[in-house]
């Protein structure tokens, strides 16, 4: 019988027609610098790993007008430890003009959706729960989520008054999963 080893997620490899702009984009939202760049690609990287987002761009690539109809990757993810560390992050983004396009509590993350100049969709997120373990027993389990996998839609600039004000990251989850956040216009 063989082992099933099980290899670690490393890296998302992204076809750009605005390298530069891109490089940009990811080195203000995640915080990416470039281990190596050429005219044809870069690789980045915002941890100890050589890259974990590459991008190329061979003259012959077209932008697709039509990519939220067509099958693929929906969006990566990248998550922080705390969700003051997401809330500090949209409060930074948004000084720079970047807002995100969609909010969500999901339940088992806390998850802000942005745009990268490409049009891919970049989750920005928070665990619901603090650790893995609850959260992927609260995803299998939870009547909840069976019901509605896809959450509750947030206004962020909302969720950040109520944490200026004073409210816990539980408290501020718990307006969220009631739908007290919702945008005006959903």
């Amino acid at each position: 019988m063989t082992t099933l080893h099980r290899p670690a997620f490393h890296h998302v490899n992204l076809k750009t027609t605005r390298l530069q702009e891109m490089i940009d984009w990811y080195g203000l939202v995640v915080g990416a610098e470039v281990t190596y760049q050429y005219e044809l690609g870069a690789w980045l990287t915002n941890d100890e790993a050589n890259h974990r987002i590459a991008l190329l761009s061979f003259p012959n690539f077209r932008d697709d007008p039509g990519r939220d109809e067509h099958a693929g990757m929906h969006h990566v993810a990248f998550e922080y430890d705390a969700f003051e560390a997401l809330d500090d992050s949209y409060l930074r983004l948004r000084e720079h003009g970047i807002v995100p396009e969609l909010c969500l509590d999901h339940g088992v993350t806390f998850s802000y959706y942005y745009v990268d100049p490409d049009g891919n969709r970049v989750e920005l997120q928070v665990d619901g729960f603090g650790d893995w373990a609850t959260s992927k027993r609260w995803m299998a389990t939870s009547e909840d989520f069976r019901r509605d996998p896809l959450g509750a839609l947030m206004d962020p600039a909302r969720v950040a008054a109520d944490r200026a004000a004073g409210r816990t990251f539980a408290e501020i989850r718990e307006t969220a999963r009631r739908g007290g956040y919702a945008p005006e216009q959903a």
